[in-house]
């Protein structure tokens, strides 16, 4: 009796937290009529790409989708890279002042990020990169949640094995490469989502960050037409729901494709 109830409950859960996205799915794909109809309709009584159309001839979508594409793919593997460096010499490493920079790592987790957002403008703007991609990589480079995960990752990486490694003439480059990242791939994919979904939807940094309109990013580009006052009602709430599902496509993507790696890491990291 408590397993059918369970599996209820969840479907109804589901269902509540999906109903968001459906709607804005199915809503890329109706009419100004079923748009604007009381009460309003979830099926579209005629499908039709005119909204996609409209949201390509008003916003330059290639753009915007490029800059956010550039911008999440850079920022995942500079995340990838830094942190997995870090995690492994503060997990398999030992040298002076480990405890004390990983303490800072802990530190650094308990910050809120809006509370860096002035301190990072005044940094990006006195190195001059305010309306650049590397002002918008580069304060998002290496994160304090991926190295604490690369490291309680690697933690599980059995010690003898790096050491037959090392009596075998192999260098630390060469077993961080070849033997601990090979053997971290949940982790690393866990981290990659966690990474790409982040930077791909940041909304406040880029807003920011950029003046110039060429360096929007879709998330920025979505906003400034929301607040247009020159867009029609109807119409314009259907672009919105055909940009917003371009929006969610890449990360939905993403997810499919390491969402097996994904489960892995998350249930297996910071077990040791």
């Amino acid at each position: 009796m408590r397993t059918p109830l369970l599996y209820a409950t969840a479907s109804v859960a589901l269902l509540l937290m999906a109903a968001p996205f459906l709607w804005m799915a199915l809503s890329a794909f109706k009419t100004k009529q079923d748009l604007t109809a009381s009460p309003p309709v979830w099926i579209p009584s005629r499908w039709t790409l005119d909204n996609f159309t409209a949201l390509l001839d008003q916003l330059d979508m290639p753009r915007y989708f490029l800059n956010s594409l550039i911008v999440a793919v850079l920022v995942t593997v500079s995340n990838l890279l830094f942190c997995s460096m870090l995690g492994y010499a503060l997990a398999k490493l030992d040298f002076t002042g480990r405890s004390k920079v990983f303490a800072l790592v802990l530190a650094a987790l308990m910050v809120p990020g809006n509370l860096m957002i002035l301190p990072l403008y005044v940094l990006m703007n006195g190195l001059g990169l305010i309306d650049t991609y590397a002002g918008l990589v580069l304060p998002f480079a290496a994160g304090a949640f991926g190295v604490f995960l690369m490291r309680q990752f690697m933690l599980s990486v059995p010690d003898e094995l790096l050491e037959a490694a090392r009596l075998d003439g192999a260098g630390e480059w060469y077993i961080f490469w070849r033997i601990v990242l090979p053997l971290v791939r949940p982790a690393l994919a866990t981290l990659t989502i966690f990474t790409f979904l982040g930077s791909w939807n940041n909304f406040i940094w880029p807003l920011i960050a950029t003046n110039d309109p060429d360096k929007y990013t879709l998330p920025v580009a979505l906003a400034t037409f929301a607040n247009d006052p020159n867009r029609t009602v109807g119409g314009g709430n259907g672009m919105l729901m055909a940009g917003s599902l371009l929006v969610v496509l890449p990360v939905l993507a993403v997810f499919a494709v390491l969402q097996r790696h994904f489960t892995q890491g998350i249930a297996t990291a910071g077990l040791k």
